[in-house]
């Protein structure tokens, strides 16, 4: 995760300039990729007519654990490289426990997250 060189504070998605103290100073940090639910939504119908055929499916919004106010965008699945309509959204519970998992497509990793044990 990019963090500012100066103030030390965490931001996403990168850029440039810390938007807390306007500094230029970049550090990167490997975060814990342990988080908690904060939001979710199962789209209705489909947001792009490619994922059709995996609806229903879940789209999460992850707190981060280092600082709550950072947040990821990605699916709740059962495994590493399960489908993204792996986990029934009627299960799904703001503030539940997740880490990072990466799901390779080609050459690109792509976040998913998983539960975790509390």
């Amino acid at each position: 995760m990019q963090a500012c060189g100066r103030c030390h504070a965490l931001r996403f998605p990168p850029r440039p300039v810390c938007p807390r103290c306007n500094s230029f100073e970049v550090e990167w940090r490997t975060m814990s990729g342990r988080g908690r639910v904060w939001s979710f939504v199962v789209p209705h119908p489909p947001l792009l007519p490619a994922f059709m055929a995996v609806a229903p499916y879940n789209v999460v919004v992850v707190e981060l654990e280092e600082d709550p106010l950072l947040r990821l965008v990605g699916n709740l699945v059962e495994a590493p490289g399960a489908p993204i309509n792996s986990v029934d959204p009627a299960t799904i519970r703001i503030g539940e426990p997740v880490r990072v998992a990466f799901h390779q497509v080609g050459d690109v990793a792509l976040p998913v997250w998983v539960r975790a044990s509390p």
